[in-house]
């Protein structure tokens, strides 16, 4: 099913009557759910068929560099630590960690923006940004957003608090890159994309024989949400066929870990299917046992990555009928995936709910218009596809 157009308004928020309409091969800008498709991909066919141990420390991937050359910075919230206790923390940091959100890293220290009170986690400032990597969308930038990682301190010790942020990601792709001596795309690529056939999925699908039609458009005035926000180097034209996120787009060359990844829902659903048995076709992926492993219920709301529906956790996503056993993953852009092994079903559900007017920029920043549509709700499809299932059920 699919319906509406590939980018339904003008800069100044008008409708747009002319767009083409969306397809089954309309290619979506997938935002987080690239951490799942991508990272966990990854990292799970690594650990099914290569022995990489998630205990691995950071410090044996990266060097020393990664812990000796963290700052210090007096965090408002969180349990900020001296310099000597934060490299302490840092060179203790392993992959799994990463994976479960629980490595202490802020949420998003805003690499790209010049202006940014790290202190605070705050953007509407003067403070310069002692973390500032640049916004070039460049490999020269990609590789001063690693340095600038690598000096981030932690917000808390590792494994103490839950805390999801996009570093985990961004470090688990470089991890990714470093352990096979491949850029995400090639590996991915190699591994999942072309011996599936799957003939929609890509970084920076641009360049890679798609046109921006062929891509669901997101913000409509670039990054600067309707003019609320700015930032040297800020793109100010609707966004097709860029991945949207910034820390993607400016710091890691849209090729990053955590956000990046375009598909359409026939690929995204033979992704999904993965995880529910492993298999496609008559090659194994994952093994049942690092399935059970990554998709375990932690008591977070967490397994490793993964959304973990577990008592209730992810109700507003998946609905409050589906079973503690579901997990998935959602993106900001308006992408949703559901994963039912106890219903041997997946649920891929793509929206661009993003690209429609922000309310009030002066009041919200992030207040698309887009959020309030019932599409916009992810969570109302699982809830009607639960709904009927109990009808049939009875």
């Amino acid at each position: 099913m699919h319906g509406g157009r590939v980018n339904s308004y003008t800069k100044d928020g008008k409708r747009l009557k002319n767009a083409p309409s969306v397809t089954n091969d309309t290619l979506y800008d997938l935002a987080s759910n690239t951490k799942m498709y991508v990272v966990n991909y990854a990292i799970q066919y690594m650990a099914s068929h290569d022995g990489l141990d998630l205990d691995t420390k950071l410090i044996d991937i990266f060097g020393r560099e990664f812990a000796d050359s963290v700052r210090y910075i007096a965090y408002e919230d969180g349990a900020p630590a001296p310099l000597l206790l934060q490299r302490r923390w840092k060179a203790a940091l392993t992959v799994r960690d990463l994976l479960r959100h629980q490595g202490g890293f802020p949420a998003g220290p805003a690499y790209h923006k010049r202006y940014y009170d790290q202190e605070n986690q705050e953007w509407q400032t003067d403070r310069e940004n002692v973390l500032y990597a640049g916004a070039g969308a460049d490999e020269a930038t990609k590789k001063r957003t690693l340095k600038r990682i690598f000096e981030t301190p932690l917000m808390y010790e590792p494994g103490t608090e839950t805390l999801y942020s996009d570093v985990d990601y961004m470090l688990l792709g470089l991890v990714v890159e470093k352990l096979t001596g491949k850029g995400l795309q090639q590996y991915l690529s190699e591994h999942f994309w072309n011996p599936m056939k799957l003939r929609h999925t890509t970084y920076r699908p641009l360049d890679h024989g798609f046109k921006k039609n062929d891509c669901a458009a997101t913000e409509l005035n670039g990054n600067t949400r309707d003019g609320a926000v700015y930032f040297p180097g800020v793109r100010t034209e609707t966004l097709q066929g860029e991945v949207h996120d910034e820390l993607s787009w400016y710091c890691m060359e849209g090729v990053s870990g955590h956000a990046g990844l375009f598909s359409n829902a026939g690929d995204l659903a033979k992704l999904a299917e993965l995880m529910l048995t492993g298999k496609y076709g008559n090659k194994q992926y994952f093994s049942p046992d690092v399935i059970a492993e990554f998709t375990e219920d932690y008591g977070t709301g967490y397994g490793l990555g993964w959304w973990v529906q577990g008592d209730h956790e992810w109700d507003s996503f998946f609905g409050e009928n589906a079973p503690s056993s579901v997990f998935g993953h959602q993106g900001w852009t308006g992408t949703l995936t559901v994963i039912d092994p106890e219903h041997d079903m997946v649920i891929v559900y793509l929206t661009n709910k993003i690209n429609t007017p922000i309310e009030n920029p002066a009041a919200d920043a992030n207040g698309f218009s887009g959020s309030r549509y019932v599409s916009g709700r992810l969570g109302f499809v699982p809830r009607w596809i639960y709904a009927d299932l109990l009808s049939r059920e009875k």
